[in-house]
């Protein structure tokens, strides 16, 4: 009888043992995913890296890859072909998929403005305006990516036609830059840090900036929401708790912009981001990272004027009925403590 009991407790503390390891495996564990972003050491997607770098992610138990990709369409592509489970790129792309049938949402908006400024090569005195782009080459990051859209826009707006101005995708920037020098494009919209490298070298001079949400609504006519981590609806409705650490990760992220230096900001990037230049990148960064929202909340009138942006240039977009509601989310920044 005392060998049964003695048994049978040591089989009862095996067990509770194995079943107490199995649980700190569960809870230690962190959450895999991937994250595409639309070319990470663009200022935009300043975010994505920096919550990387300040430990952001395994503090919440993540296990984030982010991977570069520096036209926001092909992200887009990888996010629809299931390759990655988020992507850190514009707002807009939520919206033109929808009226494709796809439904992607921001899940934490980061940016209030596009950070977006078009350049025009200092070899042509002759553009003067947008309405001077009639004929000439423009530099887009690729063929249906934002740049792509505002361009778009921008030249719609200024009384010309699609087929007045030819969008070459040329990335940015030593691929943006490169286009400029050689003469490819005339201009090309571009981010930080590529728009100071060009204007210190005196190659280009800024014809629309949209760096700030002033200068945006005098451009676009309204706040224009850009840079956010969007995902497939379905992804995100079925991994609600992981959604949630990535959104406590990126308003954390956020915050700690809103309440630091450029150069406290700059000092925890990546050194060849600077791409020599770390006093430019952080001038930089000091002139444009106002663009960014202090928790992630979509800017109650962004979406509009989103949509009217889009619908002023593109067919496709013109007739179709958008639910602006299902293109982006609050519950998770709303529910980070």
């Amino acid at each position: 009888m005392r060998f049964s009991s003695a048994l049978l407790h040591t089989v009862v503390f095996s067990t509770l043992l194995t079943a107490t390891s199995l649980t700190a495996g569960t809870v230690s564990a962190a959450d895999k995913l991937t994250l595409m972003v639309g070319g990470y050491e663009k200022q935009i997607y300043l975010p994505a890296k920096l919550a990387e770098s300040l430990g952001y992610f395994k503090d919440e138990g993540l296990d984030v890859e982010l991977l570069n990709e520096p036209a926001g369409v092909d992200a887009e592509n990888q996010l629809l072909a299931g390759a990655v489970q988020g992507v850190v790129g514009f707002y807009d792309h939520c919206i033109d998929l929808q009226g494709k049938g796809k439904f992607v949402e921001s899940v934490v908006q980061f940016s209030q403005a596009p950070g977006e400024v078009e350049l025009v090569s200092t070899k042509h005195p002759e553009i003067k305006s947008v309405a001077d782009f009639k004929g000439k080459s423009l530099g887009v990051t690729g063929l249906g990516s934002s740049t792509n859209f505002l361009t778009q826009y921008l030249a719609v707006k200024n009384g010309l036609s699609l087929s007045d101005i030819t969008s070459v995708p040329v990335g940015a920037g030593a691929t943006f830059i490169a286009a400029l020098q050689q003469d490819k494009i005339q201009a090309g919209m571009t981010t930080e840090p590529t728009i100071t490298r060009l204007l210190k070298t005196g190659e280009a001079s800024i014809l629309v900036d949209m760096r700030t949400t002033e200068s945006t609504r005098a451009a676009l006519g309204g706040t224009y929401p850009a840079a956010s981590l969007y995902m497939e609806t379905a992804w995100v409705d079925a991994h609600k708790d992981t959604v949630q650490k990535l959104a406590n990760a990126f308003v954390k992220t956020l915050k700690y912009i809103n309440t630091h230096s450029a150069a406290e900001i700059t000092d925890q990037m990546p050194k060849d981001f600077y791409v020599s230049d770390k006093d430019g990148y952080t001038q930089a960064l000091d002139h444009g990272k106002a663009m960014f929202t202090a928790d992630g909340v979509m800017p109650q009138d962004g979406p509009k004027t989103v949509l009217a942006v889009l619908q002023g240039f593109s067919k496709s977009l013109k007739d179709k009925q958008i639910d602006l509601s299902k293109t982006y989310t609050t519950e998770f920044v709303n529910n980070v403590r």
